[in-house]
């Protein structure tokens, strides 16, 4: 699969369960057992990502590590967990 058809069959799975997800109404609770599962979730993408750099399968690495880094943000955004990206890896992006 070339990259512009992987590009385009994750954008398009994002776009229709953004046009089908529902928020629900009732106060976040998360446990700590369930947090651990998607931290492990996090890890086994990294673990992926590594995998496929070794094989040379670029897009599938990065894909994989795109997936561990939304895992570990929205884990984030939610306060379940609390860390900072290296600084040097990443630029502050501009407020909108």
């Amino acid at each position: 699969m070339s990259l512009d058809e992987l590009a385009s069959k994750y954008v398009n799975s994002a776009e229709e369960v953004l046009t089908k997800v529902t928020i629900s109404g009732n106060p976040l609770s998360v446990n700590v057992e369930s947090v651990k599962k998607v931290v492990d979730c996090a890890k086994d993408y990294l673990e992926d990502a590594r995998y496929y750099m070794e094989k040379k399968k670029f897009e599938v690495s990065l894909t994989s590590v795109a997936y561990c880094e939304g895992l570990l943000d929205a884990l984030r955004m939610l306060g379940a967990v609390g860390f900072e990206w290296p600084k040097k890896a990443r630029k502050k992006r501009s407020a909108k």
